[in-house]
């Protein structure tokens, strides 16, 4: 099994930051990339940033400039700074990863429980 605890999130005001932080452990042999994603309330989860194990990053439009995903390969950890933030970011954020386990070397999706970010204008 895979686990994933995200961490870091709060309260901010507008033009404020937080920078997550997503731990996974378990039987992983490889990560081959792992993201962010958010639900609002009342609306559907949305893709934010991934990273590949070659280090390739993907935005969403919306956050683009402002957010930065980098991970710690040594750690298996991703972050994710979150800079300008408005008050359209408010959401529960959440980690996933894309992982070969063991014993199987299969891959597959794992996700975190997730973490609050409240942006207040």
């Amino acid at each position: 099994q895979v686990q994933l605890v995200e961490s870091g999130g709060g309260s901010v005001q507008a033009g404020g930051s937080l920078r997550l932080s997503c731990a996974a452990s378990g039987s992983i042999v490889r990560i081959n990339a792992m993201g962010w994603h958010r639900q609002a309330p009342g609306k559907q989860r949305e893709l934010v940033a991934t990273i590949t194990s070659g280090d390739s990053t993907n935005y969403a439009d919306d956050v683009k400039g402002r957010f930065t995903i980098s991970r710690d390969n040594t750690e298996n950890t991703v972050y994710l700074q979150m800079n300008s933030l408005k008050p359209e970011d408010t959401a529960v954020y959440y980690c996933n990863a894309n992982v070969n386990t063991w014993p199987s070397l299969l891959f597959g999706n794992y996700w975190g429980l997730g973490t609050q970010v409240t942006v207040s204008s």
